[in-house]
C-alpha cells in the first residue's frame, strides 16, 4: 500500500484523464491520493474529484502562489467551506499554504506581507478545526516555521521538503511529517538524498506534487500518481531496506499525520 499525500490530480494537465490517472495508480498499490486546493475557485473541484474517485480525498487551503489575487472574503469563505466539508469523510486538512519566496517578485515588501497575513489566518483555521495542515515552504522554511511554533495548527505535513537538518528537527518537534517525492531521485539533490537516508525512517511521507516535480526518469515529462511506487523504490535504496518497508512505514506516518484518511477509504478498499 501507498499513500500520495500530494497530487494535484485536478490540474489541466491532466483533463479528464484524471480519474483514468488514479486508477491507474491504485493498479500500481497506490491506495490513496490527497488532492490539496490551491484557491477558492477550486474547492469544489477538488472536493468532487475526490468524491469520483474512490480512493482519493482532499485539503482546502490557499497556495501562497495564488494570494496575490485572493481577498479578504476569500478568508472568510474558506473558513465557512471548512466547516460545513467536516461533514466529509474525504475532506482531511487545511492546504496547501505557506509561503514562497523564490521569486523576486513574491518577495516585494507587500506581497510578502499579504503572505504571511494569509497563512497566519489559514494556520489560524486549521487550529479551531483541529485540522492537519499541507506546507509549502519555498526559500522560506524559517518564517513558515516562525508561524507554525505561534499559532500551532495539529500537525501534518511539510509537503516537498528542501530544507536543513535543523529545520527538519523543528518540524518534527512540531508534530509534522516530511514529504519526499521525485527532487529525491535525482543524483545531484545531495542534501534532500542525504536527509532521505539519514532522518528516521518515522519522519518520512511520500509524495508525486504531480503533475510536477517529476522524478529523474521522466523528467521534464508530467508526473503522475502512478510514479508513487517507483520513488519509493529510490528511498529503498537510498536506506538500504526492503521497498515493502518502505510502502508500509511511509503509509503509516501519512494515516499518522493526516488522521482522516481513514475516513476517506471506503471499506471494500481492502488496503
Amino acid at each position: 500500500m501507498w499513500i500520495d499525500t500530494h497530487c494535484h490530480l485536478d490540474a489541466h494537465e491532466f483533463g479528464i484523464e484524471a480519474a483514468a490517472v488514479a486508477l491507474r495508480a491504485r493498479a500500481q498499490g497506490v491506495s490513496t491520493i490527497v488532492i490539496p486546493a490551491v484557491e477558492i475557485g477550486n474547492f469544489p473541484v477538488v472536493a468532487q474529484l475526490a468524491a469520483s474517485v474512490d480512493h482519493a480525498c482532499y485539503a482546502l487551503g490557499i497556495h501562497p502562489l495564488f494570494v496575490a489575487q485572493a481577498s479578504e472574503d476569500d478568508l472568510a469563505a474558506m473558513r465557512t467551506a471548512v466547516e460545513a466539508a467536516l461533514e466529509d469523510g474525504r475532506f482531511i486538512a487545511i492546504g496547501e499554504i505557506g509561503l514562497d519566496f523564490f521569486l523576486p517578485s513574491l518577495c516585494e515588501a507587500a506581497l510578502r506581507e499579504k503572505q504571511e497575513h494569509f497563512f497566519r489566518e489559514q494556520l489560524k483555521v486549521a487550529r479551531d478545526f483541529a485540522l492537519p495542515v499541507l506546507l509549502h515552504g519555498r526559500r522560506a522554511h524559517d518564517s513558515v516555521l516562525k508561524h507554525v511554533r505561534a499559532i500551532r495548527p495539529a500537525g501534518g505535513i511539510a509537503h516537498a521538503f528542501n530544507g536543513s537538518l535543523q529545520q527538519a528537527r523543528i518540524y518534527l518537534d512540531l508534530g509534522f511529517k516530511l514529504g519526499f517525492g521525485g527532487a529525491m531521485t535525482f543524483g545531484r539533490a545531495l542534501q534532500i538524498r542525504r536527509l532521505a537516508q539519514e532522518l528516521p525512517l518515522t519522519a518520512i511521507v511520500l509524495e508525486t506534487d504531480a503533475p510536477d516535480m517529476s522524478p529523474s526518469w521522466l523528467h521534464p515529462g508530467r508526473n503522475s500518481p502512478e510514479q508513487l511506487p517507483a520513488i519509493g523504490a529510490v528511498l529503498a535504496g537510498l536506506r538500504g531496506i526492503g521497498v515493502e518497508q518502505v510502502a508500509a512505514a511511509t503509509s503509516a506516518n501519512a494515516c499518522t499525520a493526516l488522521p482522516r484518511i481513514g475516513l476517506s477509504r471506503p471499506p471494500s478498499s481492502g488496503t
